[in-house]
């Protein structure tokens, strides 16, 4: 028997990456409906994962994960965080903003980060987890593929930013990929 978990996005591009992860966890996963919108009022990427998963599971009855994930620049003192998907209104305007805000600046640290967090029927959160990836910053897009910052965010000991590796490659080191890796263990186990 296959059990659903609606996924908290209405990002197909996440829903993939994030079946990938479970592929083997004997979980099936489905976009939440178009219409159910969860504001992300918390201040944290595990809040915003927290009440997004909750709120879909309530209003649905099903079982839901949500992540919430985002890039921290070191000298940006962290941002945009999680104001990521809102830096701006599309993926070409957030790069743009966040290249002007950092300018010429030496310092490009940064890392990806995501929260994900699972709830029950009942809206409780009963699994959470949280992955990193750290990199830096481009001076400009490199790469055709991923989404969101993927083009600009660099990972040295690949020698390649997040839009121009594989799938396979990007979800082994991806924030994404080590947030589910340490959940799906206990995911599989349990019994609905």
């Amino acid at each position: 028997m296959t059990k659903t978990l609606v996924v908290a996005t209405g990002n197909p591009g996440k829903l993939r990456e994030m079946q990938a992860y479970l592929a083997d966890s004997g979980w099936e996963l489905i976009l939440k409906p178009a219409d159910l919108d969860v504001d992300e009022t918390g201040e944290t990427f595990e809040a915003n994962a927290c009440l997004k998963a909750a709120e879909i599971a309530k209003a649905t009855g099903k079982w839901a994960i949500a992540d919430d994930s985002g890039l921290a620049v070191d000298a940006l003192n962290g941002a945009p965080g999680v104001y990521s998907a809102r830096y701006g209104n599309t993926d070409a305007d957030r790069i743009g903003r966040l290249l002007r805000e950092l300018g010429d600046t030496k310092n490009r640290q940064a890392q990806f980060i995501c929260a994900v967090a699972v709830a029950n029927p009942q809206g409780e959160i009963v699994l959470q987890s949280e992955g990193i990836c750290k990199g830096e910053i481009l001076y400009e897009i490199r790469g055709e593929g991923g989404f969101g910052y993927d083009p600009i965010f660099y990972v040295p000991e690949k020698q390649l930013t997040f839009a121009q590796m594989s799938p396979e490659l990007k979800k082994s080191i991806s924030h994404r990929g080590n947030a589910l890796k340490n959940l799906v263990p206990q995911l599989v186990k349990f019994k609905i």
